[in-house]
């Protein structure tokens, strides 16, 4: 018997690359290649990109010359870029790194078996086609191996918004949604091996058209046996309808937790942003959201430095910040993106940008210390996940997505069980059994 190869997958950037990783491990499964966890005695070495933030394309290129001593020592080794920077790149990387034997973008890797054919006999291959077929309809055939008990699970692809800062829509293309009934039978398929959480994603995963709106998809999937907890990433303020919001408070199944990005507090810099909302209608749709589900935790997203942010606007999202409190926060200094409405324009000073970045930091710290700490005492519903450092110890995910730490623990990888918060850290909770 022919000895199976291995494959390594290096992952950047968002949860979809997580999910295209997978099934792109699973699509060169059916050319022998098995997963391993380091470089160094791959048969293949696959990096699947972002391109969302800064020299993503140099960070690539960098890594590529990091990893080439390995093809100069194994020449039959093959080196493979998908994801986002191959869609923007092309054969460009080809011709800055000839050691690149594969090319191919987030649309098109269910065409990855054809692919590693040609690699193999000595050819390079490129495709980094918008193609009509259904590349999840290729996929559909996954190996029956057991699960961890929390899987993503791509629903949406693509976004028509066009932000003024982002190569998404370049990149994934136009928004495009799964047919429903394959997104429910891809979700019994998880529960049969041993998923009970599944987060739904999507660039705009709340813009889901399937056949149906993402409520319904929703409550179709909490009709699926087995199936304990659903979340859903990532969603714009945009299409956030009523149905959806009182899914938060009909569908039990659904978790406390919402990541709704609103980039900044300031209605000039939303409109050059070509955001579409303004932060007064943010803030009502969270109030609307909170009514609906009061102990909703929420997560967002924020640029800092965005061109010509003054002070006055860096100070209106201080203050909603300030507003909406939320559990989690993520916040980054904006970083020019070729080929976007933005990249013409004058960016704020460095120095004034790092220190927003900083100051915003501190408050978002400062409320998810604040968040933590309140749940103290309180008792939540945690999906334990895997073995704690500590003996005896467990570790899981509660319903509001804290990681919990479980202190005597006889519970099982898989099972979802009742706890008391006892302690809080920045990052992490301590509980023990009720």
């Amino acid at each position: 018997m022919t000895a199976p190869k291995k494959l390594f997958i290096k992952t950047y950037g968002c949860q979809m690359n997580v999910y295209d990783s997978e099934r792109m491990a699973e699509a060169l499964g059916g050319q022998g290649y098995v997963e391993t966890k380091t470089a160094d005695d791959a048969d293949m070495i696959l990096l699947n990109t972002c391109h969302i933030r800064e020299k993503a394309a140099e960070k690539v290129y960098s890594e590529l010359g990091r990893l080439k001593p390995l093809k100069d020592a194994n020449p039959d080794l093959k080196f493979a870029v998908a994801g986002c920077v191959a869609q923007a790149e092309g054969e460009e990387i080809m011709r800055r790194q000839p050691a690149v034997d594969l090319v191919v973008g987030p649309q098109s890797y269910h065409r990855l078996p054809e692919m590693a054919r040609r690699v193999a006999k000595g050819h390079t291959a490129l495709d980094t086609d918008f193609p009509q077929e259904d590349k999840f309809e290729h996929l559909n055939r996954r190996p029956k191996a057991r699960r961890a008990p929390a899987a993503f699970l791509t629903v949406q692809e693509g976004c028509d918004k066009f932000c003024a800062f982002c190569v998404v829509p370049y990149t994934r293309g136009a928004e495009v949604s799964r047919p429903a009934a394959r997104v429910v039978e891809e979700a019994r398929d998880l529960v049969e091996r041993g998923v009970r959480e599944v987060t739904l994603l999507g660039q705009n995963v709340n813009a889901y058209h399937g056949g149906m709106t993402l409520a319904n998809l929703i409550r179709a999937l909490a009709k699926v046996d087995g199936l304990e907890r659903i979340r859903y990433t990532t969603s714009h303020p945009n299409d956030m309808d009523d149905d959806l919001i009182n899914a938060h408070g009909e569908v039990e199944k659904l978790m406390p937790y919402l990541h709704l990005p609103v980039q900044s507090g300031s209605n000039h810099i939303l409109k050059r942003m070509n955001r579409s909302h303004t932060a007064e209608s943010y803030l009502k749709l969270i109030e609307r959201i909170r009514i609906v589900r009061p102990d909703i935790l929420m997560s967002g997203d924020f640029i800092v430095g965005f061109p010509e942010e003054s002070d006055a606007d860096f100070e209106a999202t201080m203050e909603l910040v300030r507003q909406v409190r939320y559990g989690y926060a993520y916040s980054f200094k904006y970083s020019t993106r070729p080929g976007t409405p933005a990249a013409e324009r004058a960016l704020v000073p460095a120095d004034v940008a790092d220190e927003r970045l900083q100051r915003l930091q501190g408050l978002i710290t400062q409320h998810q210390r604040e968040v933590q700490t309140s749940m103290v005492g309180r008792d939540v519903s945690v999906l334990v996940e895997k073995a704690g450092r500590k003996p005896g110890q467990m570790l899981g995910k509660s319903e509001y997505l804290h990681a919990v730490h479980i202190d005597g623990s006889t519970a099982r990888i898989g099972d979802l069980v009742q706890v008391r918060i006892v302690a809080a850290m920045t990052n992490s909770l301590t509980a023990r059994h009720i």
